[in-house]
Order: structure tokens, then C-alpha cells, then sequence
């Protein structure tokens, strides 16, 4: 009995003495692991550098006609005749569109013809006036038969010429809205009629930047469907009154269209030119690190003979073609880490990739 007991705790030793031996070994290498430093995180740089950027303010706007018509029937009738194609050139006073006028030329020559009969009383009342035949009162009837049936004619005449609708302006059609034998009511579109150079671009800037705008100002704009062009325009009138609700006020600039590549309702990017350079620090954008408690960056610092990232707060400003201005926090010269921040932290060992 007594073997056996002995037996039984010798093998219980040998078991639990390996287990310790070989936990003791994984321990010594985990030790050794975790003692041997990381090797560098491999990172992409950039180098922070001065740009003199024109100043200017920003914003974004909305592309207008110079003149904007639709055109519309004045007086009631059906369509005889159309004389334009959707989208040609027009000149003002080119006719448009011919409504019935039968039965107004008819009722013209009834009015004409009264019209004469008014002339020839009126000459005989003058002729009776003179040898006092005819009262004064008498003749100054005559008179005014005259003048009405005159006047009548011509407002026919008026009403007659407003069943050949004219363009108003000189410029683009759109696209006609009418057929043939359609009845237009008064006020019935037409067309709509557009001057498309030169051309109006609006926007909006905060009431803050009132002081530095002025009519003659130049801007420059950019839209979405001429991506490689730059235009330049003038500020023509400023809204005297800002916007209660945005606090906003809206600004009008003038450009020339002679090629008809803008169109209104076209989507615009403005800068208006302020005339003066400030000196920037920037940064490709994407070296920047947002977050809702500020912007940041990684700077790379030389320390104990390797290099080594800090986070560093900074404060940032204007956005040109990817780039942005850093107006604190970073100085000329500095290196920063310009993608894969998600990867670091503090006192972190790097190593700079080379630029490919």
C-alpha cells in the first residue's frame, strides 16, 4: 500500500514539475519577446512648406441670364403659323408665332370705314361752321366723332399687331411649348427667351466680409461641366440688405459668354480676388487628422539616434486643390506623416518609406 502511495506522488511530481518547467519556458520566451523592440513602422512624409496664396473669400453660386423672358400671348387666339425651331438664335422684334386674326381685320375695316364717314361729317360741319350755319356745339360733336372713331382704329389696329407675338429681346430660345391650331389664352407660354452673353453669376458670403467687398472686384469661377477653365467675371451690385435668416448677403458679378459655354443654372465655384498674398504653411489634406475635438498631425522628430512621431495639435484654414493651410501648430520644415495616422501613436518608432 505504501508503494503505491509513493508511487502515485512521485508521478504526480514528475507530471506537475513538467507542466511548471514548460510554462516557466514559454514565460522566459514571452519575456525576451516583449524585450526586443518593434521593428519601425514603415510611413509615408511630407515636408511642411511656405506658399504665398492670393487671399480671397469663397463660395459657391448659381449661374443667371442677363435677361431671362417667357414669352407669353397677350391677347386670345389660335396658332396660325409658328416662326422659330427650339433653341436658335433670335433678334428682338424676329416674329414668333402668328395667331387668326380674320375676324379682328374684319371688324378693322368697319372701323375704317366709320373712320372716314367721321372725316367727311367733320370737314362738311367746318364748311357749315364757317358760313354760321352750324353751331359751335354741332361742330365740336363732329370733332369728337372724329377723334373716337380715329382712336378706335388704332386700338384695333394695337390689338392686331399683338397677334404676331415678337421676341422681346435678342437671344437663345428654349424649347417651344406650343403646336399648331393649339388656342392661346392671354398669359399662355410660349417660349422661354434667354440672353445668354454676357452672363450673371450669384452667391452669398457672411455679413463679416462685407468690408472687403466692392463693385469692380474680379472673381474667378470655375463649373463643373468646363472642369479645365477658369473664367473671370467683375462684381456689378451688392445686396444692401443681408439675409435675417442666414445672415448672409448676396453678391451679383458679370462675365462674358461669347462662346455660349455657360448656362443659367449652372452650379459655380467663386474666388473673389482681394488683391493681397498671404504666406501659409501647408499640407496635403490628407496628412490631416479630423476629429469633432480638433485637427491634428503626426510630426516626425529625431530622438535618441531614431525617429520617432508626435501627435500635435493644429489649427487649420483654407482648402486649394487638395492642399490645406495651417495656420498654427506647424512650422515650415517640419515633417509630418502624410497617410496611415490610424496605424500610430505617441512615441512611436518610424521609419521613412522612400517616395516611389
Amino acid at each position: 500500500m505504501l508503494k503505491r502511495v509513493l508511487l502515485l506522488l512521485t508521478l504526480s511530481v514528475l507530471i506537475f514539475g513538467g507542466l511548471a518547467a514548460n510554462k516557466f519556458r514559454q514565460i522566459e520566451t514571452m519575456k525576451a519577446r516583449f524585450a526586443t523592440p518593434p521593428p519601425p513602422t514603415r510611413v509615408a512624409a511630407v515636408t511642411a512648406e511656405a506658399r504665398h496664396w492670393e487671399r480671397g473669400l469663397f463660395a459657391v453660386g448659381s449661374l443667371a441670364a442677363v435677361q431671362d423672358v417667357n414669352v407669353m400671348s397677350e391677347v386670345p387666339g389660335q396658332i396660325a403659323a409658328i416662326h422659330f425651331e427650339s433653341g436658335k438664335q433670335v433678334t428682338a422684334g424676329e416674329p414668333l408665332v402668328t395667331l387668326d386674326a380674320s375676324v379682328d381685320a374684319a371688324e378693322l375695316q368697319g372701323l375704317q370705314a366709320a373712320k372716314r364717314l367721321a372725316d367727311i361729317q367733320f370737314e362738311r360741319a367746318g364748311k357749315l361752321q364757317h358760313d354760321r350755319v352750324l353751331s359751335r356745339a354741332q361742330y365740336d360733336e363732329a370733332d369728337a366723332r372724329r377723334a373716337e372713331a380715329d382712336a378706335l382704329v388704332r386700338a384695333k389696329q394695337a390689338y392686331l399687331a399683338k397677334k404676331i407675338i415678337r421676341a422681346p429681346i435678342s437671344g437663345t430660345l428654349g424649347i417651344r411649348r406650343i403646336d399648331l391650331g393649339d388656342y392661346l389664352a392671354p398669359g399662355s407660354q410660349v417660349v422661354t427667351l434667354q440672353a445668354l452673353d454676357p452672363m450673371f453669376v450669384d452667391f452669398r458670403l457672411p455679413e463679416r466680409f462685407i468690408p472687403r467687398l466692392g463693385t469692380g472686384q474680379t472673381v474667378q469661377l470655375s463649373v463643373q461641366a468646363q472642369p479645365d477653365k477658369s473664367y473671370t467675371a467683375r462684381i456689378t451690385a451688392i445686396d444692401p440688405a443681408v439675409d435675417p435668416a442666414t445672415r448672409m448677403v448676396k453678391v451679383r458679378a458679370k462675365l462674358p459668354n461669347p462662346a455660349g459655354e455657360l448656362r443659367p443654372g449652372m452650379f459655380a465655384e467663386v474666388a473673389v480676388d482681394e488683391g493681397l498674398n498671404d504666406e501659409v504653411v501647408v499640407l496635403p489634406e490628407s496628412a490631416i487628422t479630423y476629429s469633432p475635438y480638433g485637427n491634428s498631425v503626426f510630426v516626425i522628430e529625431q530622438r535618441d539616434g531614431v525617429l520617432k512621431v508626435t501627435r500635435r495639435a493644429v489649427t487649420t484654414g483654407e482648402i486649394r486643390e487638395g492642399m490645406v493651410a495651417v495656420s498654427k501648430g506647424l512650422a515650415a520644415g517640419e515633417q509630418v506623416v502624410a497617410v496611415g495616422q490610424n496605424r500610430l501613436r505617441n512615441d512611436l518608432t518610424v521609419e521613412i518609406a522612400p517616395a516611389s
